[in-house]
C-alpha cells in the first residue's frame, strides 16, 4: 500500500458529524451517527498527487485527520493509505516518488509478539498497579500466555468512581480509592488524551489504540490527530480490558497494596524473590513469591517509593512542575483558535498549547489542557489539596481548563529537617534530612515528595481545611491583590473554591513566572488573561518527582527481576506513553522468562 501524508481539503468540503457523542453510560455506537470521510474527494487529490486516475485507486483509508487553522479559511489535513486496482503498479510508483516528502510505502504497523509462554509454565509474572502501564503490561503478558497476577491497591473502577464522588460531593477522602489509586489509574479521571510525542518506531501506540477500540472506545481515536476518550467511556474500556486479561488466564486482585519487597543477595547482586502484600479490605498480610515484577506504580504512590528507597532500590530526584489550574469560558478559546469556524461540530471544543520563558529563567507552560471539562479534586492523602483536569468524550462543559505550571529542578527541593519531618514523620523525616545533608550537593531522591506534600498541605490550609481549593481571579493575581468575588467565570472544582490570594501557595519564583506569563499568553490567545478567568491551586503532580533507573533489559539497575515502568518510574507521561511502556516492559519480562 501507499501512504500519502498531506492531502488538504477546505472545511466546507468535509461532511459534518450529525452530533457529538453523548456521555451517558448507556450510550451505544448506534447513538452517534458519525459522518463518513470524503473518500471521493480524497481519491481525487491522491490521484493528482500520484499522477494517476481516481479509478486506478481500489481502496483508500484515512489514517489521520487534523486541522490547519493558521489561515482564515481553515483546512482539514489527511494522511491516507491506498491500494491500487493493479497492485503491480505500486512498486513503480513508490520508486518514482522515492524522494517525495509526502509519499512512501505504508509501514507495517501490526503488533508482533516477542514469544509465547510454554504450556508447562510454572512461574507467573506479577504486575503492581493497574493504570494504563500496568494494564497493557498485563494484557500483553496474558496475550503471550504468561497468565500474570495484577496487584492493585485501589478498588474496581465502578467502586472507585463512587469513592471519588465521595470526595467531590461530600468532602470524604478514601486514601486507597480516589483519582490517583484504583482500576484505570489517574488517566481514568482525566481528558483521556491518547496522543504523545514519544518516538515510536514500532507503532506500539497503534497497538494501544487498537486495543482500546476493541474494548469499546470510539473508532475515531484511530484517525483523529488529538484523540481522547473521556471518563465515562474509559470506565467501560478499562473493565473490558480487565475481562480480557482474566479470560486469558490472568488474575486482577484489588485492594492489594505492596508494602515490602523480598530480596536475596548472591555474589553481591540483589535478586527479587517476592512481595509482601497487605489486603486493605481486611488488613491481612501475606507473601507472594515472584521473580519478575513490573512496578507500574503511577506518580502518586509515595509510600511505595519510600519503601523501595528503604530497601535500597536505586532512584534519583528529577525535575517536575508545579502551578495552578486556569479556567476560561470554552467559547473564548474556541473563538480565539477557530475564528469564524468556532462552533463547527466537526471541530468540537478547541484546545491550546502555550509556553513562555520568564525573565527569572523559569519555563511556564500549559499542561493537560481539558477542553469543555472540569477541574477536579485529585488528592490521595488526607489534609492535602491537589487539582487536575478532566473531560468527558463530548467536551461539552461550559469551561476550558488547563494547568499553568512552572518547571522546577531538584536544586529547588528542600533539604531542611522540618520539610522532611512534615512530609514523612519524625522518625523517617529526620533520617532522610541527615541523608540529604550527606548527599549534598546531590539531592535526596525523596526530596521532591517533601516539596509536593508541603505545597499540598499549604493549599489545604488556604482553602479552609475542608478540601475546598484556594482560588484567585487572573486579573487580581496579576495585580497582586486578593479576590473577593467571582465574575462571569464560575469555577468547576468540587468540593468548592475559596477565593483569596494565591501568592503564598507556591514558591516566589513560580508566582513571579506565572504573573509574567499570563499577559504574554493573552497576546497569543485573545482573552486568556481576562480579568475574571479563575486560577485554582495547586497542581503539583504533573509528573513523578523521582526516577527509578533501569538498564537495557528494562530491569532496575541494582535489583534483578524488578521492572520499573510507566509514569511513576518516569518512563511515561500520559495514557498513551504509559501503555506503550507497559508493552515494552511486558516484552522484556517475556524475554527473560523464555531465556
Amino acid at each position: 500500500m501507499i501512504r500519502i501524508t498531506e492531502l488538504k481539503l477546505p472545511l466546507s468540503a468535509v461532511p459534518v458529524e450529525a452530533r457529538r457523542a453523548a456521555d451517558a453510560p448507556t450510550e451505544t455506537e448506534a447513538d452517534r451517527a458519525p459522518a463518513p470521510h470524503p473518500i471521493d474527494a480524497l481519491k481525487t487529490l491522491a490521484a493528482q498527487a500520484l499522477g494517476i486516475a481516481p479509478a486506478d485507486i481500489a481502496t483508500l483509508n484515512v489514517f489521520k485527520r487534523s486541522f490547519d487553522a493558521r489561515k482564515v479559511d481553515l483546512l482539514v489535513v489527511y494522511i491516507v493509505d491506498l491500494a491500487l486496482a493493479d497492485p503491480g503498479r505500486e512498486a513503480a510508483l513508490l520508486l518514482q516518488f522515492e524522494k517525495h516528502p509526502h509519499i512512501a510505502a505504508t509501514p507495517d504497523m501490526a503488533y508482533h509478539p516477542v514469544g509465547q509462554a510454554p504450556a508447562d509454565l510454572t512461574e507467573r509474572p506479577v504486575v503492581v498497579g493497574f493504570g494504563p502501564c500496568g494494564m497493557f503490561a498485563a494484557l500483553v503478558l496474558a496475550q503471550m500466555g504468561f497468565k500474570p497476577i495484577v496487584l492493585e491497591r485501589g478498588t474496581t473502577v465502578r467502586q472507585r468512581t463512587k469513592d471519588t464522588w465521595g470526595l467531590w460531593r461530600k468532602k470524604t477522602l478514601n486514601p486507597e480509592s480516589n483519582v490517583q489509586f484504583g482500576e484505570g489509574g489517574a488517566g481514568t479521571f482525566s481528558d483521556g488524551k491518547l496522543y504523545s510525542q514519544i518516538k515510536d518506531p514500532r507503532f506500539l501506540g497503534r497497538k494501544v489504540m487498537q486495543e482500546f477500540v476493541a474494548a469499546g472506545a470510539p473508532p475515531e481515536i484511530l484517525y483523529e490527530a488529538h484523540p481522547h476518550i473521556g471518563t465515562f467511556k474509559l470506565v467501560k474500556v478499562v473493565e473490558s480490558i480487565r475481562e480480557q486479561i482474566i479470560a486469558l488466564g490472568g488474575e486482577v486482585r484489588f485492594e492489594q497494596r505492596v508494602i515490602d519487597v523480598l530480596l536475596k543477595s548472591e555474589h553481591g547482586i540483589q535478586y527479587l524473590r517476592g512481595l509482601v502484600v497487605k489486603n486493605t479490605e481486611n488488613d491481612s498480610v501475606s507473601e507472594l513469591t515472584a521473580r519478575h515484577v513490573v512496578m507500574a506504580l503511577g506518580h502518586s504512590a509515595r509510600d511505595t517509593f519510600a519503601m523501595l528507597y528503604q530497601r535500597g532500590v536505586a532512584m534519583q530526584a528529577k525535575p517536575f512542575s508545579v502551578g495552578f489550574r486556569i479556567e476560561h469560558p470554552q467559547s473564548v478559546i474556541d473563538k480565539a483558535r477557530w475564528g469564524r469556524h468556532a462552533g463547527n461540530p466537526l471541530l468540537g471544543a478547541a484546545d491550546y498549547k502555550l509556553v513562555h520563558h520568564a525573565e527569572n529563567g523559569r519555563a511556564v507552560y500549559s499542561f493537560c489542557m481539558c477542553p469543555g471539562g472540569t477541574v477536579v479534586a485529585a488528592t490521595s492523602e488526607p489534609g492535602r489539596v491537589v487539582t487536575n483536569g478532566m473531560s468527558q468524550y463530548s467536551r461539552n462543559e461550559r469551561n476550558a481548563n488547563a494547568g499553568i505550571v512552572v518547571g522546577i529542578d531538584p536544586q529547588d527541593f528542600p533539604r531542611d529537617e522540618a520539610s522532611f519531618v512534615h512530609a514523612f514523620g519524625p522518625e523517617d523525616g529526620k533520617r532522610y534530612a541527615q541523608e540529604a545533608a550527606a548527599l549534598a550537593p546531590a539531592m535526596h531522591p525523596l526530596a521532591g515528595i517533601a516539596l509536593q506534600r508541603t505545597l499540598e498541605s499549604g493549599a489545604y490550609a488556604l482553602g479552609g481545611g475542608t478540601y475546598e481549593a484556594p482560588g484567585q481571579l487572573v486579573g487580581d493575581f496579576i495585580a497582586a491583590r486578593p479576590s473577593t468575588a467571582f465574575g462571569t467565570v464560575q469555577p468547576s472544582y468540587k468540593p468548592g473554591v475559596k477565593l483569596g490570594d494565591l501568592a503564598t501557595s507556591l514558591p516566589d519564583y513560580a508566582i513571579a513566572a506565572v504573573r509574567e506569563a499570563l499577559p504574554v499568553f493573552g497576546r497569543k490567545i485573545k482573552g486568556f488573561d481576562m480579568m475574571d478567568a479563575v486560577l485554582t491551586g495547586v497542581e503539583t503532580r504533573t509528573s513523578s518527582p523521582l526516577k527509578i533507573p533501569r538498564g537495557d533489559d528494562l530491569q532496575s539497575t541494582n535489583v534483578v527481576g524488578l521492572y520499573p515502568a510507566g509514569e511513576g518510574a518516569s518512563y511515561a507521561g500520559g495514557i498513551l506513553s504509559a501503555g506503550v511502556d507497559g508493552i515494552k516492559v511486558a516484552e522484556a519480562v517475556a524475554r527473560s522468562m523464555l531465556a
